[in-house]
């Protein structure tokens, strides 16, 4: 894992991809893991009788990937110190899901080197299904 400084990050810089690739046994395992039993991330038949066109990922699990978006940008001298998402659109397992961002602001604030990012989870069609915020804490180069 890279660990980025607060010095070399410029406002308006991306952040890099994170190309997740969910199965139906991911989604199952994360079912047991989050105790989120709810029968359209699971069950084929309940899902499209009830509208869906396949079983769709937890919004909670597609929260956790933005997360590890970020988690993977600060590095391990880094902080995530806030993530927010809202779920606009549905995921299917069995297609990949990338999530992305920008930085849109960095700011010392109290002596911490503060970054503001635009993140957001898109289908393979370009489809922002999960547009969020996070504001980490970058270490100094020196």
């Amino acid at each position: 894992m890279e660990q980025r400084y607060f010095e070399d990050i410029e406002e308006g810089s991306e952040v890099p991809t994170l190309r997740k690739d969910p199965t139906p046994q991911q989604l199952v395992k994360y079912a047991g893991a989050s105790g989120d039993f709810y029968q359209i991330h699971y069950d084929v038949n309940f899902a499209k009788n009830n509208g869906l066109p396949d079983i769709i990922l937890h919004g909670a699990l597609k929260n956790a990937f933005l997360g590890q978006l970020m988690t993977d940008y600060v590095g391990f001298d880094g902080t995530l110190k806030k993530l927010s998402c809202q779920y606009r659109a549905m995921d299917i397992p069995g297609t990949p899901v990338f999530a992305k961002g920008n930085v849109v602001k960095k700011y010392v604030e109290e002596n911490e080197n503060i970054v503001e990012c635009e993140i957001w989870l898109e289908n393979e069609e370009g489809q922002k299904t999960t547009p969020g915020y996070a504001i980490v804490s970058l270490p100094n180069r020196s």
